[in-house]
């Protein structure tokens, strides 16, 4: 099972299970009581988990010998509970083989489509922008930076948290954000999909898995700039890059001025959380920031509503605990109508409908 598969299966009752996933933490901690135990961080594809190893168990002198890194198969009997989340109190694991570890590097197949579609939505929206600038620089990134984009997360925690997550929340979001500016005709439809492209581009130094793991390493560049600094330091970097080929040479009396929508994007980028307090250096000035900031919030919120009802914990019928960082409990959403069969219809010959 994966480890997402496990949780929403183990819930508050105990089950025999086998799951595969990388060691991506492992530190020897203490109780409040001094008891000795191992901590253990496990990832796949679409989720992680904390494993204990207690000091009366017959995997607590194992854990000495593993080291971080490592691909294992962990069985045991797994529960789900508010006070420790996703835990086994009897388990063993042994190393994955290699034929193993590429297929969970590679993912569900499930979400090897998923993550491909997104990709591919990715590219023929940036392909159906018609300035030349942004359409320019965004394909010459992908060029370069294709298979990076590809594997980082969108988050550490909280939203796409998960190896190639970035790629399904900007295209969720470029999806959206062509939708809004078919609506709002005043909007620069080229501007808002190539700033919803690049907005968390500086996660790829930020939150970039390994190229065989799914650990999200920390990085002294993410670290000392984040992402919105480099962010923009990758676009200048790419748009000089740009003004170099010869294609540049034609664009001297396109309107509005390269220099102009050059700064424009920089702006989305630089405004995109939408306010000084999270991050932002400037708040959004332009109808195209405002239409990203409520864009992006959007898209992270509903997939951290719609994790904490597969993964959270019930706390009565269609009530889910609360998950950080939403505001308060959960209540299960209303069904959608199904009318009933007399309601329905259906096709008549003779009327052609």
């Amino acid at each position: 099972m994966t480890i997402a598969e496990l949780r929403r299966a183990a819930q508050n009752e105990r089950l025999a299970a086998r799951v595969h996933a990388q060691l991506v933490s492992l530190a020897q901690k203490q109780t409040r009581e001094g008891k000795p135990y191992w901590e253990l961080g496990l990832a796949d594809g679409g989720g992680k988990m904390i494993l204990r190893a207690w000091s009366d168990t017959e995997v607590f002198s194992l854990c000495s010998e593993l080291q971080e890194g490592e691909f294992l198969e962990v069985e045991g009997d797994f529960v789900f509970t508010p006070a420790f989340g996703l835990d086994a109190r009897s388990w063993v694991c042994r190393p994955l083989e290699d034929e193993e570890i590429a297929m969970l590097l590679g993912g569900s197949a499930e979400l090897q489509e998923k993550q491909a579609q997104a990709y591919a939505t990715v590219v023929e929206l940036i392909t159906s922008v018609a300035d030349p600038r942004l359409r320019g620089v965004a394909e010459l990134f992908l060029q370069e930076q294709g298979e990076r984009f590809r594997r980082a997360a969108a988050a550490r925690n909280y939203h796409h948290a998960r190896r190639g997550g970035l790629v399904e929340h900007v295209s969720q979001m470029m999806r959206v954000a062509d939708q809004v500016a078919a609506i709002y005709p005043a909007l620069n439809r080229d501007l808002l999909l190539v700033g919803t492209f690049f907005h968390d581009i500086g996660k790829l130094w930020e939150n970039c898995p390994d190229q065989k793991g799914f650990g999200i390493p920390y990085d002294e560049r993410g670290e000392l700039l984040g992402h919105i600094s480099i962010g923009i330091e990758l676009v200048n970097t790419y748009w000089r890059k740009l003004l170099e080929t010869p294609l540049a040479a034609e664009w001297k009396s396109l309107k509005p001025a390269t220099e102009q929508v050059r700064l424009h994007l920089l702006h989305l980028i630089a405004s995109h959380h939408g306010d000084l307090a999270f991050g932002s250096p400037v708040v959004p000035k332009t109808p195209e920031a405002f239409a990203l900031h409520f864009i992006d919030n959007l898209d992270a919120r509903l997939e951290m509503v719609f994790a904490a009802y597969l993964n959270g914990v019930p706390l009565a019928d269609r009530i889910v605990e609360r998950v950080r960082p939403l505001p308060g409990n959960l209540v299960q959403p209303l069904p959608k109508y199904d009318p009933p069969e007399s309601e329905r219809g259906g096709f008549d010959p003779e009327l052609g409908f």
